[in-house]
């Protein structure tokens, strides 16, 4: 089978359905899909990792993965080639598909007002305040780029892109894979041209997938969420959120998913760039108390609760649209961090980070599947 093998059949209707059964059937159509010797996949996590994370777990039989969301085309080039001089194994590239926001003076003024305490606090000057690292969609400038490289597998957030890019990814046989928060979101990847459905959970770290609603409420726990996507879309199914060990790897495998994908997990390894304070929290018991917040970014995302999200409270009305308020938020974050404090910092985590341990990212890989590999 190649990876241009898109869509596999359904399984024999004949085929006794148990937890093994499921097991067995599914880690087999998932590796064959991405040709990989593991059925995992290690969650792209843009701002706490690099290449070296996604190349140590590629090389130890999972799926390594680069988020290039905030990467330069320079800088995704070389990560690229690093990726490539340093293992021949399968490996995904993830993208953003959100619309480019319209910038609104009201909007940053009411957050600036809101930020102002802080900012006094720190010395910080607002009107010195420029703009924040961006987080741009996948564009035609970034499809030259990947053509080049011909990657395995490609992954998107917030949907898919336009069919004509969409097109282009296809066109050198990648596997496409896009997450899903509802049931609802799954049957439209699946109608639009993914391959693969990721089912985000609540649990999960970092930034919502979820692109048809901004009504919060319709976000559900991963083993709520993943019988109810397995049943309404004929395609293989990755359970992420909330995956910390191998029982739980275990767990997500015995419903019926394909495969898993983990993140927060590999925060604490040596191979990701996570920051000292990042990790202090992480390997803290505030990292039992986690929240969704837009104040970091502009859109829902679950990180650890610290010092803004308690006082501000984690949804703010005023924060600006995606990716628009990280520039007011970043000099707060950089002078709290200077002094070790992670007041203002995005601790990103997901509700279980029981799995955090500071080993190699290959061993943890290795012990993550070690019951279902």
């Amino acid at each position: 089978m190649t990876l241009t093998d898109a869509r596999l059949p359904r399984r024999p209707d004949n085929l006794v359905d148990s937890p093994e059964t499921r097991m067995t059937t599914t880690k087999t159509r998932l590796q064959d899909l991405i040709d990989t010797e593991l059925p995992l996949i290690q969650a792209p996590m843009a701002g706490v990792q690099g290449s070296a994370l996604a190349i140590a777990v590629s090389n130890a039989g999972g799926l390594g993965s680069l988020p290039c969301a905030m990467l330069s085309i320079d800088t995704m080039r070389a990560e690229l080639a690093l990726m490539r001089a340093q293992s021949s194994r399968p490996f995904n590239l993830n993208f953003f598909c959100h619309a480019p926001p319209q910038p609104s003076a009201e909007r940053e003024a009411r957050w600036r007002a809101a930020l102002a305490p802080f900012h006094a606090e720190y010395g910080i000057d607002p009107a010195g305040i420029g703009a924040g690292p961006g987080r741009a969609p996948f564009s035609h400038e970034v499809a030259d780029v990947l053509a080049e490289f011909r990657p395995p597998v490609v992954s998107f957030h917030f949907g898919l892109p336009a069919p004509d890019l969409l097109a282009r990814v296809r066109g050198w046989g990648a596997m496409v894979l896009a997450s899903a928060t509802t049931v609802i979101e799954a049957r439209w990847l699946a109608a639009h041209g993914a391959d693969v459905v990721i089912a985000q959970g609540l649990e999960a770290g970092g930034h919502r997938g979820i692109f048809l609603s901004d009504d919060l409420t319709t976000q559900v726990g991963l083993f709520a969420l993943l019988p109810q996507i397995l049943q309404a879309v004929d395609l293989p199914v990755i359970a992420a959120g909330g995956i910390a060990d191998a029982c739980g790897v275990a767990a997500a495998m015995a419903l019926g998913a394909a495969g898993v994908q983990v993140g927060t997990a590999y925060l604490l390894c040596p191979e990701a760039t996570t920051s000292a304070v990042h990790r202090a929290a992480l390997a803290s018991e505030a990292a039992r108390h986690t929240a969704l917040t837009n104040l970091f970014t502009g859109r829902p995302a679950r990180g650890i609760v610290n010092r803004v999200m308690r006082e501000l409270g984690p949804i703010s009305a005023a924060a600006p649209e995606f990716p628009l308020a990280t520039s007011a938020i970043a000099p707060l974050r950089a002078a709290a961090e200077a002094q070790g404090r992670g007041d203002f910092s995005p601790l990103w985590s997901g509700q279980n980070a029981s799995g955090c341990k500071a080993v190699p990212a290959a061993q943890l890989t290795r012990e993550l599947v070690a019951s279902v590999a």
